[in-house]
């Protein structure tokens, strides 16, 4: 059975602009500054059909400390990520290292996996058939799909 795993920050929040630079206002900014920042262009329009083509089995897995986690599950609330993509509430997974992503991946049964960083792609390689280097990168393996945007990912997972 497949399952998708998606990646937050900068994936569904904060990704690079098209010069690659990083969008770092989430992390450095209070509560109220993050849940107002945007959502990536695309992801609320291409994450409903995704959720809907794995039949729910989707999650947010994250790698971040308890600040941002606090963060990241006020924004998800702010912006009724729930009620607008289709995610299971209880689907949000945190780890504190990004090498943890495996375990998680591992335990869930993840076989589609999207994320920004090439460190966890690799701690995948071996546990998540498909996975989908997120955004503009200057180094792209031959072992993950790149999908620079949104559009790209919903062309390449359905």
């Amino acid at each position: 059975m497949e399952c998708l795993g998606i990646d937050f920050g900068r994936v569904i929040q904060g990704a690079p602009g098209p010069d690659g630079t990083a969008d770092t206002v989430f992390l450095g900014a209070s509560l109220a500054e993050a849940i107002e920042s945007p959502a990536t262009p695309g992801a609320f329009e291409v994450l409903p059909d995704l959720i809907a083509r794995f039949e729910g089995r989707a999650w947010i897995i994250s790698k971040c400390g308890e600040n941002t986690e606090r963060k990241t599950r006020a924004w998800l609330d702010h912006h009724a990520f729930y009620d607008r993509t289709g995610l299971p509430r209880g689907h949000v997974r945190f780890c504190r290292q990004r090498a943890d992503k495996a375990v998680v991946c591992a335990e869930l049964g993840i076989t589609h996996m999207i994320d920004d960083r090439l460190d966890v792609h690799r701690a995948l390689h071996d546990v998540v058939p498909h996975r989908y280097l997120f955004g503009p990168q200057e180094e792209i393996p031959d072992w993950v799909v790149h999908t620079p945007d949104w559009d790209a990912v919903a062309a390449l997972v359905r």
